[in-house]
């Protein structure tokens, strides 16, 4: 067992939440098409606010920290913010467009002793890249960004989301990747708006190219066993979580909203009421989320793929039931392995789906 195993398994066993997401801001310079929040301000934390509650969170026993947006670095006050959560002994994770990031900012950051850096890059091709962010010259701009985080000594990941618009380019941000020494991921979900809304689900890859992603060695190594049946389903599965949101970690909103995680929109306290710890403790909330094991789940407690889905319970509860199904993970499931999922199977049978999102496989017979 690995060494952060064990720290998830400790955190898990006496409540702590070990790792949180906190978002500074909605605000952005970018107005990325597929992005799933309202960039205008209703009222973020103050300095103040987010100071003490960053204490609040080291009380609680928080060691892993992701600052987001929105774009963090339009917070005047966002180095502050670092640096209160550094000298409070955070492990720091920065999500940031890069835009924002010049030599003074790239030094600061390494002074800080910021862990990573996540700069989402959607495309190699300037004409692609910046259709999707609606900002004119901003790949130029990301790319010295994150050139300049490089230089100074910091750790960058680049995040690729994968949508209809950019699928013939992740080769190209792969190996562009390589080039500016950074770590590369890809992910190919899109979620619903944080208040439901399923516009952006238009930018969904269609099928036929999230298959080509599951088939890619490059992509996921051994493409046989990742496309593999699902193992039998034992009571360990059964008996296991659906996912760490609400246990080990969770979501906060520049308002001061907690949620069990960022695509999981279940309100469950507010830190300008109450204290971060009481919430985490005591929100009937929370404590729903934790009831629920694998065995709970009102389909996929039947489904061949229990122990092997990606299934997501937030996405899950924006379509209707936290112990729901989610049809965007039913698909991958189904189009990485070929076999339909319990949800699909259901929806089928029903003779009337829940409404797909665009792209998604529709099982009509079997």
């Amino acid at each position: 067992m690995s060494l952060m195993q064990e720290l998830n398994r400790k955190a898990l066993r006496l409540g702590v939440p070990l790792s949180v997401h906190l978002d500074i801001t909605y605000r952005c310079n970018e107005r990325c098409e597929h992005c799933y929040l309202d960039h205008d301000d209703h009222g973020e934390m103050t300095a103040d606010e987010i100071g003490a509650l960053l204490r609040d969170l080291a009380e609680a026993g928080v060691f892993f920290l992701v600052i987001s947006g929105g774009e963090p670095l339009v917070r005047r006050d966002c180095f502050e913010v670092i640096q209160q959560a550094r000298t409070l002994g955070f492990n720091v994770k920065l999500k940031t467009n890069a835009v924002l990031v010049r030599e003074k900012e790239a030094r600061r950051l390494r002074a800080l002793g910021v862990e990573q850096v996540q700069v989402s890059l959607y495309s190699h091709r300037a004409d692609v890249h910046d259709a999707i962010t609606k900002l004119p010259g901003s790949l130029n701009r990301t790319l010295a960004g994150i050139r300049r985080m490089r230089e100074a000594g910091l750790k960058v990941t680049l995040a690729n989301v994968l949508m209809r618009s950019n699928f013939a380019d992740h080769v190209g941000v792969r190996e562009l990747s390589a080039e500016l020494g950074a770590h590369y991921t890809l992910d190919p979900t899109i979620t619903p708006m944080m208040d439901g809304g399923r516009s952006v689900l238009q930018y969904r890859l269609l099928s036929d190219d999230l298959r080509a992603v599951f088939r890619d060695p490059d992509l996921v190594g051994d493409a046989e066993s990742f496309c593999a049946p699902p193992p039998p389903v034992d009571d360990e599965i059964r008996e296991g979580l659906p996912c760490s949101a609400g246990h080990t970690a969770c979501y906060i909103s520049p308002y001061g909203d907690v949620y069990p995680c960022v695509q999981f929109p279940l309100a469950c306290g507010n830190v300008r009421r109450d204290t971060f710890l009481d919430i985490w403790k005591n929100s009937p909330q929370l404590a729903e989320v934790r009831s629920i094991r694998g065995k709970d789940l009102t389909t996929c407690s039947s489904c061949s793929h229990l122990g092997t889905c990606t299934r997501c319970p937030g996405l899950a509860y924006i379509e209707g039931d936290m112990r729901g199904s989610s049809s965007a993970d039913c698909e991958k499931s189904f189009v990485r392995t070929g076999i339909p999922t319990a949800g699909m199977l259901a929806q089928s049978s029903a003779g009337h789906p829940r409404r797909p999102a665009p792209g998604l496989v529709q099982i009509q017979s079997l």
